[in-house]
C-alpha cells in the first residue's frame, strides 16, 4: 500500500475539539471529542482540514493530483500490482472506467467494490465523508477497502460544510417536515453525493455509486442521484441493489466469501440507524407498530427526561442574520457550536421525537429521532424572528418554509427553487440578530430572555400604561374600517 504523500507541511497529531480557533488550521487525523454523550455514540469523531491552498498528493505512479482544500481526512492508493486485472477488462453488464463509491466499509459496501469490478470491469475508489456519525464508523476503513479490491480510499471531513451551508439555511428557512421532522439525514445526503462528485471530477472516474437499497432506503437512493444530476450530468450512475441478485445479509456474506472479501464481524443491531452532528435516527423492530413505545435503552444520544439533572440549565444563542454564531458568549465554528449544543441538550433529555412519517414514494413510515442541539437552535431562531420579522412577513416565511422542508425532504437540495427561496429566506433574516436564553429542564426547552438590536418591540408603545404615540381613541375608526366585510354581509342576511 502506497500512502499519499503530502506536499505541503502537515502534520498528523491528536487534539480535541474545542471549536473557534481557526487561524492555525492544520492536517489532523484522528481526533476525539472530548465530551461524551450518555451512550458509547460519539460524534464529530475527527477532525482535519488543510490550512491555506489545496493540498497537492503525489500518487503511485508519480503523478500530482489537487486534494480538496481544507476537507481531505486522508487520501490513500494502492499500489497497482496489488489491483486484480479484472478492472482492465469489460465486465459482465458494460464498461466503466473509474467508479466512486460511497463507502461505509459494512458488509454491502464491501460487497458492492468486487461486484462493480466484476460486472463493469472498473477501477472502484472509495469514498467516506465524516458527517460527524462517529469515531467506530471510521476506523480500519484503510485495510477494508484494500481487502475489498479498491484502488483507492478517500476520507473527507465535512462536518463544518454539512453544519455551515447546508444545515445553517435549513435553520434560517425555519425548514421543518411534517411538523416535527427537523430533516437531519435529508439534509446529510446532499452534502456527501456534492462531495462525491468532486472527487470523480479529481480522480477521473466516469461514474458513482451507492449501497441504498429500494425500499427503506428510497428516499437515500433519489437525494444522492439527484444531487448527481444536477452537479455532474454527464456521469454514470451505479445503483447494485437495483441491479444485482443479493437479496440480503445472508447473499452478501456468500458473495463476499466467494471473492475473497473479508465480512466485516459486527454486531448487527435490531435497529435501522442513521447518525450525523446534526441527529441519530432509529427505525424498524418494535418501532414498525406505532402503537409501540420505544425501549428506554434505544436512545444514544439524550438521557431519559426523568434521569436528567433536577436543576434547570440556561443557555445562551447568539445570531448574526439569522445565522447562530456562539453559545453562552463564546464564538464557535459551526460544527463546534452544535456539538456543544448536542452536549447540553443531550444531558438534559432534550429532542426526542417520535413521528409517523409520509415518505417520498407514498407509504408511511415510523421514527424516532435524537436532536438535541437542533431542537435548542430552532428554539432559540423562532423566539428571536418574534422580534424582529412583522406579522407579514414572519406568516409569509412561514408558508414558505413548508415548502423548502418538502424540498429538502425530497432530495431537490440543489434545485433552483430551493436556492431561489434560501435568497429570499436570506434577505428577510438580515435583522435577525441579538440573543435568546433558554431553560432546559428534563427535556423541555423554554424561553426565558430574547434580546435584539433589530427589535421591533418597543415597551413604550405596548405598555398598557398610556402614551404618546398609541392613541385609544384611535381604534375606534380602525375597528369600523377593519370589520366593514363583516358589517356589509350581516346587513345583507338581515334584509337591512
Amino acid at each position: 500500500m502506497a500512502q499519499l504523500k503530502s506536499i505541503s507541511p502537515c502534520s498528523s497529531t491528536g487534539l480535541s475539539f474545542p471549536g473557534p480557533k481557526r487561524a492555525s488550521m492544520q492536517c489532523h487525523d484522528k481526533v476525539c471529542c472530548p465530551r461524551k454523550f450518555p451512550s458509547s455514540y460519539e460524534l464529530g469523531a475527527r477532525t482535519s482540514e488543510l490550512h491555506g491552498n489545496a493540498c497537492a498528493v503525489i500518487s503511485n505512479n508519480g503523478s500530482v493530483a489537487r486534494a480538496h482544500s481544507k476537507q481531505v481526512i486522508r487520501a490513500v492508493a494502492y499500489k497497482e500490482s496489488e489491483i486484480s486485472e479484472t478492472s482492465k477488462n469489460k465486465g459482465l453488464r458494460g464498461k466503466l472506467n473509474k467508479v466512486v463509491l460511497a463507502y461505509s466499509g459494512g458488509l454491502d459496501t464491501s460487497v458492492i467494490v468486487p461486484w462493480l469490478r466484476e460486472n463493469y470491469g472498473c477501477e472502484v475508489v472509495c469514498f467516506t465523508a465524516d458527517v460527524g456519525q462517529g469515531i467506530k464508523e471510521l476506523d480500519g476503513l484503510e485495510q477494508k477497502a484494500k481487502a475489498s479490491g479498491a484502488c483507492q480510499l478517500v476520507v473527507k471531513d465535512l462536518k463544518e460544510e454539512f453544519v455551515g451551508d447546508f444545515i445553517f439555511p435549513c435553520l434560517r428557512a425555519g425548514a421543518i417536515y411534517e411538523r416535527k421532522y427537523l430533516l437531519g439525514t435529508s439534509m446529510a445526503r446532499p452534502v456527501i453525493a456534492k462531495a462525491m462528485v468532486d472527487v470523480a471530477n479529481e480522480v477521473g472516474a466516469d461514474a458513482v455509486a451507492h449501497g441504498c437499497t429500494g425500499k427503506g432506503n428510497d428516499q437515500a437512493c433519489v437525494r444522492f442521484e439527484l444531487t448527481f444530476f444536477a452537479l455532474n450530468p454527464k456521469l454514470n450512475v451505479v445503483a447494485p441493489w437495483r441491479e444485482w441478485d443479493i437479496t440480503g445479509r445472508e447473499d452478501a456474506i456468500e458473495y463476499a466469501k466467494k471473492h475473497n472479501v473479508p465480512v466485516p464481524v459486527t454486531k448487527k443491531s435490531i435497529y435501522s440507524r442513521d447518525g450525523n452532528l446534526w441527529h441519530l435516527s432509529h427505525e424498524g423492530d418494535i418501532l414498525e407498530d406505532p402503537a409501540n413505545e420505544p425501549k428506554k435503552d434505544m436512545y444514544m444520544l439524550t438521557v431519559d427526561p426523568q434521569d436528567a439533572p433536577n436543576e434547570p440549565e440556561y443557555v445562551e444563542i447568539g445570531f448574526v442574520s439569522g445565522i447562530p454564531v456562539s453559545v453562552n458568549g463564546k464564538e464557535l465554528s459551526p460544527a463546534s457550536l452544535l456539538s456543544e449544543l448536542n452536549q447540553i441538550g443531550g444531558r438534559h433529555g432534550i429532542g426526542r421525537i417520535d413521528m409517523v412519517e409520509n415518505r417520498l414514494v407514498g407509504m408511511k413510515s415510523r421514527g424516532v429521532y435524537e436532536t438535541p442541539g437542533g431542537t435548542i437552535l430552532f428554539n432559540a431562531a423562532r423566539e428571536l424572528e418574534s422580534l424582529t420579522l412583522d406579522r407579514e412577513t414572519m406568516q409569509v416565511k412561514d408558508s414558505l418554509a413548508l415548502k423548502y422542508a418538502e424540498l429538502v425532504y425530497a432530495g431537490r437540495w440543489f434545485d433552483p427553487l430551493r436556492e431561489s427561496m434560501d435568497a429570499f429566506m436570506q434577505k428577510i433574516t438580515e435583522t435577525t440578530t441579538g440573543s435568546v436564553t433558554l431553560k432546559l429542564y428534563k427535556g423541555s426547552v423554554a424561553v426565558t430572555s430574547r434580546k435584539s438590536p433589530y427589535s421591533l418591540y418597543r415597551q413604550d408603545i405596548s405598555s398598557f400604561e398610556s402614551g404618546d404615540i398609541y392613541d385609544q381613541a384611535d381604534a375606534a375608526g380602525f375597528i369600523r374600517l377593519y370589520g366593514l366585510p363583516m358589517r356589509v354581509r350581516a346587513m345583507l342576511e338581515k334584509g337591512i
